[in-house]
């Protein structure tokens, strides 16, 4: 099976970052534990414009891991399955 992914754009005000930050910490333990990383990036030129990869070894896992998440992703189940280039 394809790996999957999830994206989630989010724009933080300077004001939140330490939570968004910690919650980010939090999120990602949780599902290191679910069998799945969760990666984050910050536009290099808009400070607190943040995009989430959420991956898991296939559709499955990750749906698993997002429906038990303590924090609901909003369209978890727009899901991304990697393709493969031949």
């Amino acid at each position: 099976m394809p790996r999957a992914l999830t994206v989630k754009r989010t724009v933080v005000p300077k004001s939140g970052r330490a939570e968004y930050m910690k919650r980010l910490r939090d999120r990602q333990a949780y599902y290191e534990r679910a069998g799945c990383k969760l990666l984050v990036f910050e536009e290099a030129g808009l400070p607190g414009a943040f995009i989430e990869f959420t991956e898991g070894p296939n559709a499955a896992v990750l749906s698993a891991a997002h429906e038990r998440s303590p924090e609901q992703l909003l369209d978890a189940n727009r899901i991304y399955q990697e393709v493969e280039l031949r």
